[in-house]
C-alpha cells in the first residue's frame, strides 16, 4: 500500500483518499479470500476523510475480487452516486450502511455479511452465545433487530438504529450481521471475532453434552478487554496488514498495478 500505487491511480483524489481506497479494496479482497462473500451482494463502506456525508463503496455487479481502488464509488448516505463513474452503486443495498453512517459519528466503516455461521446464529432466538472465547468478547456489545424483509426501505432505518443503540455489532434477525468501527482495520478485526464466535457456536451445537458456562463477571471483563484492544492499540492494524500480506503471498497482485 505505497506511494507507487497512488501514482498509478487514475481517479483524481488526494493522497489520503488514495490510501483509503487501497485499504478498502484490500478489505474487499480479504472478505473474498476468507470466503465471506455473498456473490455480488452486500457492502463494505467507509467514510471519506473530511467528508462526513460521503462514503466509498463497491460498484453493484462486481465480485469482491474484482474491486480495485479505482472502481470504488463515492456515494451519499442514501447510496446515490456522486460524480461520474462507468459503474453504478446499489442504493437499495446501502440502506443499512447509510443509516449507521448518518447516525454514528464514531463509526467510519461498516461491513455486512451473510456467512453460513452468522446466518445460523441470527436465526436463533437467543442469538450469540457468550460461553466461548470469541463469544465472551461480544458480551453486552451486540444489538438485535427483528426481521422486516429485505432491507430496502427508509422507514426501517430508525428501528435499525434503535436496535443498534450505542453498540458496534448488529444482528439482523433471520438475515445476517453488520459491524462498524472507527476504521477499516478495526471493523475487519471485529468482524473476525464475530465470525469466529458464530463458527464455534455452530460447531459446539453439534457436540453432545452441556456447554461449560462462563460467569457474567468474566464475560464483562473479557468484553471490556477486547473492546479496548480494538480501540486503543495497534493490534487491528497489525492483524489487517498481516492478513493482507498472507493473501498477496498466496494470490499475487490483487489488481492491475498492485505493487504492494
Amino acid at each position: 500500500m505505497g506511494q507507487q500505487q497512488e501514482k498509478h491511480m487514475s481517479v483524481d483524489v488526494s493522497a489520503e483518499e488514495a490510501r483509503l481506497r487501497i485499504r478498502l479494496a484490500e478489505c474487499y479482497h480479504l472478505i473474498n479470500y476468507h470466503g465471506w462473500t455473498e456473490m455480488i451482494f452486500n457492502h463494505i463502506s467507509v467514510r471519506l476523510p473530511g467528508e462526513p456525508t460521503r462514503y466509498l463503496v463497491n460498484a453493484f455487479g462486481l465480485n469482491y475480487d474484482e474491486i480495485t481502488p479505482d472502481n470504488l464509488l463515492t456515494v451519499d448516505a442514501a447510496g446515490h452516486l456522486i460524480g461520474e463513474a462507468p459503474h453504478k452503486p446499489n442504493p437499495a443495498g446501502f440502506a443499512l450502511h447509510g443509516a449507521i453512517h448518518a447516525a454514528r459519528d464514531d463509526i467510519h466503516c461498516v461491513i455486512h455479511t451473510h456467512t453460513n455461521a452468522v446466518c445460523a446464529v441470527a436465526m436463533k432466538r437467543d442469538g450469540f452465545s457468550h460461553d466461548n472465547f470469541y463469544g465472551a468478547q461480544l458480551f453486552g456489545r451486540v444489538g438485535y433487530h427483528a426481521f422486516e424483509g429485505i432491507t430496502l426501505y427508509d422507514e426501517e432505518r430508525p428501528r435499525m438504529l434503535a436496535s443498534l443503540g450505542d453498540k458496534h455489532v448488529l444482528v439482523l434477525r433471520n438475515h445476517g450481521i453488520a459491524v462498524g468501527e472507527s476504521d477499516i482495520a478495526r471493523t475487519f478485526f471485529l468482524l473476525w471475532i464475530v465470525q469466529r464466535a458464530a463458527e464455534i457456536q455452530c460447531h459446539a451445537g453439534m457436540v453432545p453434552g452441556a456447554d461449560v458456562a462462563i460467569s457474567d463477571d468474566i464475560k464483562r471483563a473479557c468484553s471490556r478487554d477486547a473492546a479496548t484492544l480494538i480501540a486503543k492499540s495497534s493490534a487491528a492494524d497489525k492483524m489487517f496488514d498481516a492478513a493482507v500480506r498472507k493473501m498477496r503471498k498466496e494470490r499475487g497482485p490483487l489488481w492491475a498495478g498492485d505493487r504492494a
